[in-house]
């Protein structure tokens, strides 16, 4: 009976420890994750999806002429915009894109003046002393001679045709 007393005590203790655990020690406060707004929440996505639906009504005679043309404008106008808006705001922050466009021309530049290496399906990368594509992993057509006799090996080539060494892979 003195075992009984003594687990229900011990397991009061257990849930009472339990429920004010949160009040006593409350957790550290998380940074909120950023979840980036649905493309029909914005107000470019808002226009363009009024558009369509007018565009819509239209067709299935649910909406004038008058009306269509009306409304047309008005969301043409609100759409217009918003991506004027959208661009602005992007060039405001420095476009990560541009400055990606501008590293891969200049990185096609190299590569069609021989001094960078060029991926067949990705095209040249920015690498200059690789041997694989950053982005799809395939052997980049890089210029490889056989150790033993100097022949030119094929890109994908895993022996020397002249004499049959195993290429390093």
């Amino acid at each position: 009976m003195i075992w009984e007393a003594v687990a229900a005590v011990l397991l009061g203790l257990g849930v009472i420890w339990l429920v004010l655990q949160p009040l006593l020690r409350p957790a550290p406060v998380r940074a909120a994750i950023y979840i980036p707004p649905d493309a029909e929440e914005t107000r470019r996505g808002v226009a363009l999806a009024a558009l369509r639906e007018i565009e819509f009504d239209r067709e299935t005679g649910k909406l004038s002429d008058a009306d269509y043309a009306y409304l047309k404008s008005r969301y043409t106008t609100e759409a217009v915009a918003a991506i004027r808006a959208d661009d602005a705001a992007a060039a405001a922050e420095g476009d990560a894109t541009a400055s990606d466009v501008e590293r891969l021309i200049a990185a096609r530049a190299l590569a069609l003046s021989g001094h960078a290496p060029a991926c067949p399906a990705c095209g040249p990368r920015p690498e200059p002393d690789a041997v694989f594509c950053s982005h799809c992993g395939r052997r980049i057509d890089t210029a490889q001679d056989c150790a033993r006799c100097g022949a030119p090996v094929p890109t994908d080539g895993r022996f020397c045709e002249q004499c049959g060494t195993q290429v390093a892979a």
